[in-house]
């Protein structure tokens, strides 16, 4: 039987046969995209389910009496893998929230200015607008470059928009449609000592890169959870430096405001019950941690070391079929690598792009292509997660130098 390229039988195989038994993907497609909403293994789900049959075996006993203490053991072990204490962190639902409730806390006024970039997350970025615009605020946008020189330039570039109307700054630690890892430290750093708070959209960084958020000194962090360290869908985390824990407010206000518990601050109060929902992806962050850390040799610091290598050959298979430069250096590359693909068609939709259809319908394969920083300009991002093997971006590779010679 002939196959056309990327095509495959039903029966063959795509995943690693060791660790991807793991997940439950289907291993007819080739998933190159942990990048928009991670995958969550078997073991944790399991994990998972168990919580969500214990509430249904009682819930007034689980909400009432069990859930305070679940959350604290949860919140611990989070804190240690990010580096801050269980005081500074609260559960929030995924990173847009929390960047979310840190805007709509704070009080902005005309002459005020909002810092940002042009690579910031678009729903992050709408937020910023909404509560520039109802507060009268301004937003300043730095052009960050794709490709980019250097993690010191790209420092230089943000800290040099502040001005003496700069009040917050929100910056992405990895940037979501180009992959880029920015050099928060020194950014966090330079715009404190000119009086400037950071609000550091964290998304992708937990369990993509070593955390210690003490360290960092940001006012504010948020990171997903679901994503690169494979907890439930729903799990994040919101951090607030001591400093500002007064200053902010979840986005719903429940009982905590004035039902307050012994040796608890309002922000634990305030976001630890924002009404009846379903806690167990949070509550399942230390089996994510747990496991994940376990498959491969090195623990943890050995499966970011693998995924970064991993994510760098992949950049290196596709620049060398797609006849281009790697467009930033390898320091600036976590598990995520995009590279820029020839200009598309004018008037496509922006997440509809004819080569991402084929890509998925015709040949099974789910990566972005991604229009930034607007149409036709076109990225192509691919992710690397422990079930990822190398085989699969040459696949890419081949599958891609055929359909933009169509092009």
């Amino acid at each position: 039987m002939t196959l056309r390229p990327g095509a495959r039988t039903d029966s063959e195989p795509l995943l690693s046969s060791d660790l991807s038994k793991h997940w439950s993907l289907d291993p007819k497609i080739t998933f190159l995209n942990h990048g928009s909403y991670g995958a969550c293994p078997r073991p944790v789900l399991d994990a998972q389910q168990e919580l969500r049959e214990r509430i249904e075996r009682q819930p007034v006993e689980f909400f009432s009496r069990a859930l305070p203490s679940l959350l604290d053991a949860a919140r611990e072990r989070l804190a240690t893998f990010l580096g801050t204490r269980p005081e500074s962190l609260v559960p929030v639902p995924n990173a847009t929230t929390g960047v979310n409730a840190v805007l709509r806390s704070l009080s902005f006024g005309p002459g005020d200015e909002l810092l940002t970039t042009d690579h910031a997350y678009n729903a992050c970025r709408n937020a910023v607008d909404y509560v520039a615009e109802r507060s009268g605020a301004d937003v300043k946008v730095v052009a960050v470059p794709f490709p980019a020189d250097s993690s010191e330039s790209v420092a230089d570039l943000i800290v040099g928009g502040a001005t003496p109307r700069t009040r917050l700054a929100l910056i992405d630690h990895v940037t979501s449609s180009t992959g880029l890892v920015l050099p928060l430290g020194t950014i966090v750093r330079r715009l404190q000592a000119k009086g400037v708070d950071t609000l550091v959209d964290g998304a992708h960084a937990p369990g993509m890169l070593l955390l210690d958020l003490d360290q960092l000194g940001a006012a504010y962090y948020t990171g997903n959870c679901h994503k690169w360290l494979c907890a439930p869908k729903g799990a994040a985390f919101l951090f607030v430096r001591e400093d500002r824990w007064s200053q902010i407010r979840p986005l719903t206000i429940s009982h905590g405001t004035n039902r307050r518990r012994d040796g608890r601050s309002r922000l634990h109060d305030e976001f630890d019950w924002v009404g009846t929902d379903d806690p167990t992806a949070f509550l399942c962050v230390p089996a994510a941690i747990e496991f994940l850390g376990s498959l491969v040799d090195g623990g943890w610091p050995g499966l970011r070391r693998r995924n970064h290598a991993l994510a760098l050959r992949a950049r290196e298979i596709l620049a060398e079929e797609l006849g281009v430069a790697s467009p930033c250096p390898e320091e600036m590359v976590g598990s995520l690598a995009a590279l820029p693909l020839p200009d598309g068609r004018t008037g496509v939709e922006i997440d509809n792009d004819p080569l991402h259809q084929t890509l998925i319908h015709e040949h099974r394969i789910e990566v972005p292509v991604l229009h930034w920083p607007a149409p036709p300009r076109r990225l192509i991002r691919v992710s690397a997660q422990v079930y990822n093997r190398e085989e699969q971006y040459r696949l890419l590779a081949t599958v891609l130098r055929t359909l933009l010679a169509r092009e």
